[in-house]
């Protein structure tokens, strides 16, 4: 134990404030991966839903301050309990995602790392034999300083926590991981390349040959089999090269205007995935973002997953003079952590992208 526990203390102990630090770095992203988690079709507790971004906050922040106390070894008895129930639950979860296939990505390393549901579940597995053994070798987590500087240090790594979720959600993420951030060119991102590697499926086929049931396993050719057709099922076997954008569009109701948009040279795109939700103070500053946009040559579109009399409601209450078009609000979501929000755009590379609390910083 005398080995063992200090060896864990520093594993588990940095793995969380890294893990909380991704997280807290884009809190919003967090909130939206819980609201996922909470919905009918996963754990199925939807009263949730609208306090997601606050558990998000607080799940975070003591995900840090957990690590924080567990390396300067404050408060050993509390910390160590804290971490064994967040992570038996943390292991449940990840093990009825992966099992019953609910969701893709557990958001444990935010988009800095994307793991599959049993690479969770096995994180999580190892994590928990860790910090079995920090649980009963307790007595070895010993202080590392006298106890007002424990004291001390524990209470700013909550305090900074707090002031670093509060700054990115007021803004945007400090780092961006995700295949919109700045210098990123959209139209590569959503194209695959030519060589790239291909998918490969599993498809087996069920035939009724003279009254018994014959099983053909080929990579998707129809069998040459004499009988009649009963099933087949399908499996990934490799999931081939995908993109990194797979599910952005620019549309009217009558056309898919992405290409034409993305090859401007000077083009303002304010997002909004939800107008009945988004900042009133945000859509007050569009208007005169938009006029000085075009004043200046570019072009100014909104991009929103809500409907037509959303899209007219606003436009009547704001005054704003330029044209609305369509895109999946998971995708809008993932474009920019603000709504609304705004890019500047070069032939499809990202030149620019703030928050509507720093409208004023964009540089036409």
């Amino acid at each position: 134990m005398k080995i063992l526990v200090p060896f864990s203390r520093i594993f588990v102990g940095i793995l969380f404030i890294i893990s909380g630090f991704i997280k807290l770095n884009d809190p919003l992203g967090f909130s939206y991966k819980l609201q996922e988690y909470f919905s009918a079709e996963v754990l199925n507790i939807p009263f949730l839903e609208p306090y997601a971004l606050i558990i998000s906050v607080l799940v975070v922040v003591f995900e840090v301050v957990l690590g924080v106390f567990l390396l300067i070894g404050y408060k050993p008895k509390f910390t160590v309990w804290s971490l064994l129930l967040m992570i038996v639950f943390f292991t449940f979860l990840t093990f009825y995602s992966a099992y019953f296939d609910k969701v893709k990505d557990c958001g444990c390393f935010g988009d800095a790392l994307k793991l599959t549901p049993w690479e969770s579940f096995t994180k999580d597995v190892v994590l928990l034999a860790f910090v079995l053994i920090l649980f009963f070798g307790k007595s070895y987590i010993t202080p590392i300083f006298k106890p007002l500087p424990n004291t001390i240090l524990a209470l700013l790594s909550f305090i900074a926590s707090l002031a670093f979720g509060y700054h990115v959600l007021m803004h945007l993420p400090s780092i961006d991981f995700r295949a919109y951030k700045i210098g990123d060119n959209l139209i590569k991102n959503m194209s695959t390349p030519v060589d790239a590697p291909k998918a490969v499926q599993e498809f087996t086929w069920v035939f009724n040959v003279n009254g018994e049931e014959k099983t053909i396993v080929t990579d998707g050719s129809y069998p040459n089999v004499e009988g009649d057709y009963v099933s087949v099922e399908t499996e990934v076997i490799d999931e081939g090269y995908q993109p990194s954008i797979l599910d952005f569009s620019i549309e009217s109701e009558d056309e898919d205007l992405t290409n034409a948009f993305l090859n401007e040279e000077k083009l303002i795109m304010i997002v909004s995935y939800n107008l009945d939700t988004a900042e009133k103070e945000g859509l007050q500053n569009l208007k005169a973002l938009s006029e000085n946009a075009q004043a200046k040559g570019y072009t100014v579109i909104g991009l929103s997953a809500s409907g037509e009399d959303a899209i007219s409601k606003i436009n009547e209450t704001y005054g704003l003079n330029f044209e609305f078009y369509l895109c999946d609000e998971k995708a809008l979501k993932t474009v920019v952590r603000s709504n609304p929000g705004v890019l500047e755009l070069n032939k499809g590379t990202v030149q620019q992208k703030v928050h509507w609390n720093d409208i004023d910083n964009l540089d036409l």
